[in-house]
């Protein structure tokens, strides 16, 4: 039996004990920790709870687990690397191949079932730890991540990504030769008419566009290709994918977006684990979240981490710097 102490906090002043109880511990359903609480396996500032009690900034909740978790997502042993871990989070950098949580018929083998498998090796019973997952990467990019392990930092980080505090920089590898050095794509996105995936569009014809600001820098040029660092500066779906593609430079290998706001004549068949063909190592889109920069969400203190670059990207600049030598 493991016994925890939480202390209320602030935002959560004023619920029930057994909401408070199920902020901190995501993988217990409500009614399993009304049933700790009705078996006395709860006190607040060391006094029995009761059903009905609700908490208040700065008391002390103590719970006994006397169950283990039952709302487990099932851990999978897919390696996905560590950039940084303390007590309240993790950044790690996202392998390129796994959407980042169960939707649907994807249950497993997915980013968050990844996480919950390394965090149920750093605790003694299972699920103790939940991933909190507070902002995605499409399924075929590559890059950095925070990951909340806990109800406060989850909390923090959610209201920072929302209120755009978070600066994301990913590196983009472009078909042809962008000739400005630097720039600012300003046209909005909406949601592309027609199709069966989630499509995005800058065209007049867009659905309920709404305004997306992208900044570029070009790093290096090769014979039909552009390297950049792109810096969204509003969080809309696909936003550098469809930038660029508007700009008449779309991603290499990206399954959907073309030149001047075309799509991919397959992407109404498109698979979701079909490869790219590029003629080069890479055989997705090529994109990489590079570099994410964000205030601890307990410390405050401003925090920035980069990803390395995977293999099939790394691989691909090595071919194109052969090529122009």
């Amino acid at each position: 039996m493991l016994t925890f102490e939480f202390t209320v906090e602030h935002a959560l002043t004023g619920i029930r004990i057994d909401s408070f109880l199920a902020k901190h511990l995501r993988n217990y359903n409500t009614w399993r920790l009304q049933r700790f609480v009705a078996a006395g396996g709860v006190t607040i500032n060391n006094s029995r709870a009761e059903q009905t009690d609700r908490v208040f900034s700065g008391q002390r909740v103590t719970v006994k687990l006397i169950e283990p978790p039952d709302k487990l997502l099932e851990p999978d042993a897919i390696a996905v690397p560590v950039v940084y871990q303390d007590p309240w989070l993790m950044v790690i950098n996202k392998p390129a191949g796994l959407i980042c949580h169960p939707v649907g018929m994807n249950q497993d083998q997915t980013l968050a079932n990844a996480l919950q498998y390394q965090l149920d090796q750093q605790t003694s019973c299972k699920g103790l730890l939940r991933p909190g997952i507070v902002h995605r990467l499409d399924k075929q990019t590559s890059g950095a991540m925070v990951v909340a392990l806990t109800h406060a930092a989850h909390a923090e980080l959610s209201s920072s990504f929302e209120a755009s505090r978070v600066s994301k920089s990913y590196l983009a590898l472009v078909e042809g030769r962008v000739a400005e050095e630097n720039g600012t794509m300003n046209w909005p996105i909406g949601r592309a008419p027609t199709g069966r995936h989630v499509l995005m569009s800058c065209l007049a014809d867009a659905r309920s566009p709404r305004p997306s600001r992208t900044q570029y820098s070009v790093l290096k040029r090769f014979v039909n290709y552009t390297l950049v660092l792109a810096t969204p500066r509003t969080g809309r779906n696909h936003q550098i994918r469809v930038h660029f593609a508007r700009l008449g430079h779309p991603l290499v290998g990206d399954e959907f977006y073309m030149a001047n706001g075309k799509f991919h004549p397959f992407y109404e068949t498109f698979e979701e684990n079909r490869q790219v063909e590029t003629g080069l190592p890479i055989k997705r889109h090529a994109l990489h979240a590079y570099r994410l920069n964000f205030a601890h969400p307990i410390t405050n203190l401003w925090m920035s981490f980069c990803a390395s670059l995977p293999d099939d990207f790394g691989k691909t600049l090595k071919v194109l710097s052969e090529k122009d030598s």
